[in-house]
């Protein structure tokens, strides 16, 4: 479950790292990508344009809210080729004072047809908070996902989450997701999932707050309708976590509405 946009974290800042490992794994793994879209033939080479402008209540990413709850701009554009493979970005801008761009997104990935129901998908992400003053560029990370969907109907997927200024190992994130059309246009969706805390929540006691690093894991989830026609889609969803926020974390409104339209 990434942000409204692509349907796909507040904390205490700390140093900037120069030269971050997912920095340069991103940078390889595009270029690994266009070289080997360009390395086709050319039959196979051609692709599609597209582009996706949406207006969000809220700015929700596996149950951590990016923004306060109020208006959130989000643009994106993306190019997928006859075999495959697909190049994207998008930003989200957050409308409310003082503005600022909320969330940047790149992302490159390759899908396989399995049969006719079933398809595979790999993807690289790597996820950017600039101009943050709440600390949300703590959260700056690539991302290494594996999606298996059948029809249009149910997505199950795992990541690998590197954060870039931050130490440690990757941490793992896990969902699965499902869209079931009803009538008129409109399907009920939703979705849960596990993962690891990116930052352990940090905890109030004797007048001093301290990272909490027994905190692992933790869940969220959403369940709302979708109207889909002609590339406009509204939705509608309400939006839970069991989630532990930290200090100044902005809290996740239950409901989430977008309006999103296609080209």
């Amino acid at each position: 479950m990434a942000d409204n946009l692509t349907q796909g974290r507040p904390g205490k800042p700390t140093a900037r790292r120069d030269a971050s490992p997912s920095r340069w794994t991103l940078r390889v793994a595009v270029a690994a990508a266009v070289s080997a879209c360009l390395l086709q033939p050319t039959q196979a080479v051609a692709g599609d344009w597209g582009g996706t402008v949406a207006v969000s209540s809220q700015l929700v990413d596996r149950g951590v809210a990016i923004t306060p709850p109020a208006p959130i701009v989000q643009g994106g554009v993306n190019w997928v080729t006859r075999d495959g493979w697909s190049i994207g970005a998008s930003a989200s801008y957050q409308t409310r004072s003082p503005g600022r761009i909320a969330e940047t997104l790149a992302q490159v990935a390759k899908s396989w047809s399995l049969s006719d129901d079933w398809q595979l998908q790999a993807g690289l992400l790597d996820y950017r908070y600039p101009g943050s003053s709440s600390g949300t560029r703590t959260y700056d990370r690539t991302e290494l996902g594996v999606s298996l969907l059948w029809r249009d109907v149910l997505t199950m997927g795992v990541s690998a989450i590197q954060l870039a200024h931050r130490g440690g190992g990757p941490r793992g994130a896990a969902d699965v997701g499902f869209r079931w059309p009803l009538a008129w246009h409109v399907s009920a969706t939703g979705g849960i999932g596990l993962a690891q805390y990116l930052v352990p929540p940090y905890r109030y006691y004797h007048g001093r707050y301290y990272q909490d690093s027994q905190a692992n894991r933790y869940s969220y989830g959403h369940a709302g309708l979708v109207w889909q026609n002609d590339g406009w889609r509204v939705e509608l969803m309400h939006v839970f976590t069991n989630r532990e926020r930290s200090q100044g974390e902005q809290r996740v409104s239950p409901w989430v509405a977008t309006l999103a339209r296609t080209f």
